[in-house]
């Protein structure tokens, strides 16, 4: 009788054989726990619900109970809106300028500080910037904990100030 021939060599359909690391690293119990341990972002911190702001200039808001005793601040409502997240306000400088009780050297212990000109201008210096004169329509950043401070302004100077967060610290520091 005749032999009858294969249609494919042995060599051909045999199973492969793994090694002890490539059928570990296949496991049915590997394939498991990588399934288990789904890669989570920690959650971010919910935060307070806000609400809406609305301020309407009005003389009688300006206030001189502030930060700085030579400054006229108006409160626009930010604070209490976004539960102490950030604080925004009008702040008058009041002239003339006295050097002697405005130029202070100091910081703030902030996330974020911008400052826009709304009328008149300001001279201010910050470490690694040096002096800048600031006129109306001019805006500024101060990246948390610059050194800063007021050389000058003119009389009629006002400033928008966002602040984040609503409290902070201020450090004055020896010039």
């Amino acid at each position: 009788m005749a032999k009858q021939k294969t249609s494919r060599p042995a060599t051909k359909t045999a199973v492969k054989k793994r090694s002890g690391v490539e059928a570990a690293a296949r496991s049915p119990a590997h394939i498991a726990v990588k399934a288990k341990a789904p890669i989570v972002a920690p959650k971010k911190p919910a935060r307070p619900r806000q609400r809406i702001a609305i301020s309407h200039h009005r003389e009688e808001d300006f206030k001189a109970d502030g930060l700085r005793a030579y400054a006229k601040y108006r409160d626009l409502g930010i604070a209490d809106a976004s539960r102490g997240l950030a604080q925004a306000h009008v702040i008058r400088l009041q002239g003339p300028c006295d050097p002697a009780e405005v130029s202070k050297l100091h910081f703030h212990d902030v996330d974020f500080q911008m400052v826009y000109v709304l009328k008149g201008w300001v001279k201010t210096y910050m470490e690694g910037q040096g002096e800048t004169l600031m006129k109306e329509g001019s805006a500024w950043t101060q990246p948390p904990k610059i050194k800063h401070m007021i050389l000058d302004y003119s009389d009629d100077v006002e400033l928008l100030e966002v602040i984040l967060p609503a409290e902070f610290k201020t450090v004055e520091l020896k010039a």
